[in-house]
């Protein structure tokens, strides 16, 4: 079933609305410049209470922008977060020192800069996590600011990369359609279920994750109905 990230998360109830709609991936953005900053002992406050409230919780994730490798690991424990997604200009040696804790964010300009990075990144992605995310390209910003990715480019990458995360631009209104279109292994949503940044939407993430996974559901019954 299609794997559901909610990222951009500030605080524990909204945490805890996302992980029991059914979210697999929580996001906590470490990079001081965003709306959407969280310090790493906020973090460890909410992951703990997370795992207080519930027995099987989502992993964690926190995603940086040009942080050392050492500074990236050295957070992930101080925050109790399960892996690093890498947004900013790092390189592929910066996500090997990782050693499977890390995946790197790309925004891809076009189909021949996606299939490059799938070379040198998605081989050093996250055990049992994401290989690679594809975001929304945006110039002079780590993210794509809301703005939808081209799937169909996102689609070329999910055939070379098992664990692809889509970004970019996702809603509850087409997400279902991201899904189908694109194949991804799972979807990444901040800005889209939000009320204000930082601030979660609590009818639209369980809206998003709904239509997430039953997007999937629907994709798996038109495969068997086909001969």
């Amino acid at each position: 079933m299609t794997i559901v990230k909610i990222c951009g998360l500030t605080n524990l109830e909204d945490a805890c609305v996302a992980a029991g709609a059914g979210a697999d991936l929580l996001g906590f953005i470490l990079y001081p410049k965003s709306p959407r900053y969280v310090a790493p002992e906020t973090i460890a406050e909410i992951v703990a209470g997370l795992r207080k409230a519930f027995a099987a919780p989502p992993r964690c994730v926190g995603v940086f922008v040009n942080v050392s490798p050492a500074q990236v690991l050295a957070t992930l424990d101080r925050a109790q977060l399960d892996l690093a997604q890498l947004h900013g200009d790092e390189s592929a040696a910066e996500i090997a020192a990782l050693a499977g804790r890390g995946f790197k964010a790309v925004r891809p300009t076009n189909l021949e800069a996606a299939l490059a990075a799938v070379d040198m990144f998605a081989p050093l992605g996250a055990a049992a996590g994401p290989q690679l995310l594809v975001d929304a390209y945006t110039p002079n910003a780590y993210g794509g600011a809301g703005q939808v990715a081209d799937w169909s480019l996102a689609e070329a990458v999910a055939q070379r990369v098992d664990r692809l995360l889509l970004a970019g631009g996702l809603t509850p209104e087409n997400v279902a359609e991201a899904v189908r279109q694109a194949k991804p292994w799972g979807v990444d949503v901040a800005s889209g279920v939000e009320q204000a940044p930082g601030r979660k939407d609590h009818a639209k993430v369980q809206a998003f994750i709904a239509a997430a996974k039953g997007a999937d559901v629907t994709l798996r019954e038109l495969r068997a109905s086909q001969p």
